[in-house]
């Protein structure tokens, strides 16, 4: 009878310590922010993309720049990955989207942090299908690259574009009259 005491209380004692062994939320979530993924990971991958395949023209006519060896398309498709999975990172559940005290760089045109905070807590849902529309357009850059088809890497480039044009729009510069004029004609409707 006491060994199945014993043995109750070593399995209780194993359950408990089990259960508070994992952390509710990893480490990474209260420091790493919206902010921190953006400048570390989107922005260098976007405009390494945006540079890597271009038309470009100048006195000299319009000529075009896209991968064309093995190893440049490699480091597209590294880029390519990052936007694809970014958007998982970002709207991971908790996180924020600044550090606490950090203030918008350009006050007169941005959002400050907690401002933006508040716009994506309060619609979450339309957060994530901005950032999905990231996803999707990296998708069609993915396929791009693994058929080392520039032109539809240059159809995949603006789609990226826009989804991030869209997203800063709503969230960083709303009220930037000439940012949401300029993406009028550019064909940019945040929906």
């Amino acid at each position: 009878m006491i060994f199945r005491w014993i043995l109750i209380a070593g399995l209780l004692v194993t359950a408990v310590s089990c259960s508070k062994a994992a952390p509710q939320t990893p480490d990474l979530l209260r420091t790493a922010t919206i902010k921190d993924i953006m400048d570390s990971m989107v922005d260098p991958s976007g405009d390494f993309m945006f540079e890597s395949v271009q038309q470009i023209a100048d006195e000299n006519g319009v000529r075009e720049k896209a991968p064309h060896t093995p190893k440049e398309w490699d480091e597209a498709r590294r880029h390519v990955f990052v936007l694809l999975e970014a958007p998982n990172l970002l709207t991971m559940e908790g996180r924020k989207v600044a550090q606490p005290g950090q203030k918008a760089e350009n006050p007169n045109v941005e959002l400050q942090p907690e401002e933006i905070q508040k716009k994506i807590d309060s619609d979450r849902s339309a957060f994530v299908r901005r950032a999905r529309r990231l996803q999707d357009a990296a998708s069609q850059a993915m396929k791009a690259v693994e058929a080392r088809d520039k032109d539809a890497l240059l159809v995949a480039n603006d789609k990226i574009d826009k989804a991030c044009e869209n997203c800063h729009l709503h969230y960083w510069y709303p009220n930037d009259k000439r940012a949401q004029e300029a993406a009028k004609e550019d064909g940019i409707v945040d929906e």
